[in-house]
């Protein structure tokens, strides 16, 4: 069955969703699309028109609608495979799953799930959901596989299992799996004197720094570079924290860059909830959480000693630097810090990317151009500078 992926509610997602389709979440070891494509052969994905050129949709003869936002499990699959053409999967009358051959959602025959099943629903529920998703993910890929072993100069502990891939090097680390498993990706590395506890993952020539502490609930995507104090947060890839400086409860997009002792606070002194920005309401939205770090998107940066609120959503291509603590709230493409912002041009803003993806032998395409000068485009409106 050919399965493409479908984005609701993108809005409610910005800003990580303005350069990707929601199925290029990574939640756990995976990102939403890449768990989809354990099961199914041909998955692609239904998102907005100016990213269909870097994210195309493949039509077939028949076709398999699935909820982008929503992450497989195998109660799940067995209800999404039993649908019969022209019939329409939903929970709490929310569409799940379409077996049709267009996308459409009326004059079908509605069936209810009686499934449960995890959805990205908001940008917390990347880190809410990460831990249980490590484990997840954890059991399929190594299911069956033999790990390569442990040196002798690092130690485990705990009874959950350590998994690393070919090429991944470890130097005199300690790597405790009482609570969860750890799953070190193909040429990753480890530097000497990380602590590191489970459940945890890093994905594909990814690097903890010498010295860092990672804590569970933790996910490194591919080729990011990794120091200091991490705690229950996901890098979605090519971002880099290389020094000192707590990142917890969090959230970083692509070629992000945090600048040496870079802080995040992620408990308000006040212990009261944390709201953030939330571009679809257009006002700060409770999140029903104690503990909320840093939302950012990706191509941002920000310098040495940068300080961030509780709850800070930063959008796309932005740069921050200055003393203090700057706004909770970044718009795209916004240069400055607590002293105020200007408006990151574009043709600035894109020299960087090309110069930071040639970096990591990638080409800046002409797509990414692209979706970044929409980004700008939508998000022109926040930027009253």
């Amino acid at each position: 069955m050919n399965v493409i992926l479908f984005d609701t509610d993108r809005e409610n997602l910005y800003p990580l969703s303005l350069t990707r389709p929601i199925s290029h979440f990574r939640v756990g070891i995976l990102t939403i699309k890449e768990k989809w494509e354990l099961y199914y052969k041909s998955v692609s994905v239904l998102t907005e028109d100016y990213l269909t050129e870097k994210f195309p949709c493949k039509i077939k003869k028949e076709n398999l609608w699935i909820n982008a936002s929503v992450i497989p499990n195998d109660d799940l699959l067995t209800e999404i495979n039993s649908l019969r053409k022209g019939e329409v999967l939903k929970k709490f009358s929310e569409v799940i799953a379409i077996n049709n051959h267009e996308f459409i959602t009326e004059n079908l025959d509605e069936i209810e799930s009686n499934s449960s099943f995890k959805k990205v629903d908001n940008l917390w529920d990347i880190f809410t959901l990460n831990s249980d998703e490590i484990n997840s993910d954890f059991d399929i890929l190594t299911k069956g596989r033999k790990s390569q072993k442990l040196g002798e100069s690092s130690m485990k502990i705990g009874n959950f299992p350590l998994f690393i891939e070919k090429g991944a090097k470890i130097q005199s680390s300690f790597i405790n799996c009482t609570n969860g498993p750890v799953y070190i990706g193909k040429e990753a590395e480890i530097m000497e004197g990380c602590f590191i506890r489970g459940p945890f993952a890093m994905s594909n020539n990814s690097v903890l720094k010498i010295m860092s502490r990672i804590y569970e609930g933790t996910t490194l995507g591919p080729y990011c570079k990794v120091g200091g104090e991490v705690n229950n947060s996901v890098f979605f890839g090519y971002s880099s924290k290389v020094h000192e400086g707590y990142l917890g409860n969090s959230v970083i997009g692509e070629w992000c860059n945090l600048g040496a002792d870079t802080n995040t606070s992620n408990l308000k002194n006040n212990y009261e909830e944390v709201k953030i920005w939330n571009y679809k309401t257009e006002r700060f939205k409770k999140t029903g959480l104690q503990f909320c770090g840093l939302i950012m998107s990706d191509h941002s940066k920000c310098g040495i000693n940068t300080m961030f609120n509780t709850g800070t959503v930063v959008g796309v291509s932005a740069n921050i630097f200055g003393s203090g603590f700057p706004r909770n709230f970044i718009p795209s493409y916004s240069w400055g810090g607590c002293s105020g912002f200007t408006t990151y041009k574009t043709n600035k803003a894109f020299e960087v990317a090309k110069v930071v993806m040639n970096r990591r032998d990638l080409e800046f395409t002409d797509s990414d151009k692209k979706i970044l000068k929409k980004v700008f485009e939508l998000t022109s409106k926040y930027r009253n500078y």
